[in-house]
């Protein structure tokens, strides 16, 4: 049964939540985050509302 696969790369940075939303990390909080005051560590932490047009959204994530 050939067809389309999903872009695991791509997938990986992004959560869906039961509502449909899609939810990725915030940018430049990877590493080096020790100099960080604690509060600014923690805002990488947070989800980012994260909007995709459908047609690259069919492309990367076609099952979901």
């Amino acid at each position: 049964m050939k067809g389309m696969k999903t872009n695991k790369s791509y997938s990986k940075r992004l959560k869906l939540t039961k509502n449909g939303k899609i939810l990725s990390r915030k940018p430049g909080f990877n590493h080096f985050n020790a100099k960080q005051s604690r509060t600014k560590q923690l805002a990488g932490h947070r989800g980012q509302s994260f909007t995709i047009k459908n047609k690259p959204k069919s492309h990367l994530l076609p099952f979901s």
